[in-house]
């Protein structure tokens, strides 16, 4: 009986010590740009994170645009003193309603200002978008935005 309840105990330790070794946790902020709306980024790892938005789209024609993408982080690309500059790259999903609905893949591409003594981080990214419904076309996002970490 003690077994089980001693492994269960540092398995939620490791798991939680992992948790916080995390670079930033989970921030919720605006993107400013094609879309604009609130957007999201949870850190998976060191190197990794999901970010995601739902956002309005002024493009083609007006419409809710929501996206999940998945990023990896190259810290050592652009190294500064005493700056957290990251660019990140990935691959995601995007939906977006309107007359028709389109569902497509995006390819961000971006940079990350992290700041060092705040719970912030400033971003600026590129993404090619290639619909796959109601027809294969390819269309371009891009945006600034701003977050908060808790």
């Amino acid at each position: 009986m003690r077994k089980p309840v001693l492994l269960t105990l540092v398995f939620v330790l490791c798991l939680c010590g992992s948790t916080f070794a995390q670079d930033r946790g989970f921030g919720l902020g605006v993107i400013l740009g094609e879309p604009t709306g609130i957007n999201f980024k949870a850190w998976t790892g060191y190197k990794t994170a999901f970010v995601g938005a739902a956002a309005w789209s002024f493009g083609h024609q007006d419409s809710l645009h929501v996206h999940l993408d998945y990023l990896v982080h190259n810290f050592k690309l652009l190294e500064l003193e005493d700056t957290i500059l990251p660019v990140y790259y990935g691959i995601g999903v995007r939906v977006k309603t309107g007359n028709d609905v389109r569902f497509g893949v995006r390819v961000p591409l971006g940079i990350n200002y992290m700041f060092k003594n705040a719970p912030l981080d400033i971003f600026v990214e590129f993404a090619p978008i290639f619909d796959l419904t109601p027809k294969t076309d390819l269309y371009f996002n891009g945006g600034i935005g701003i977050r908060y970490y808790f």
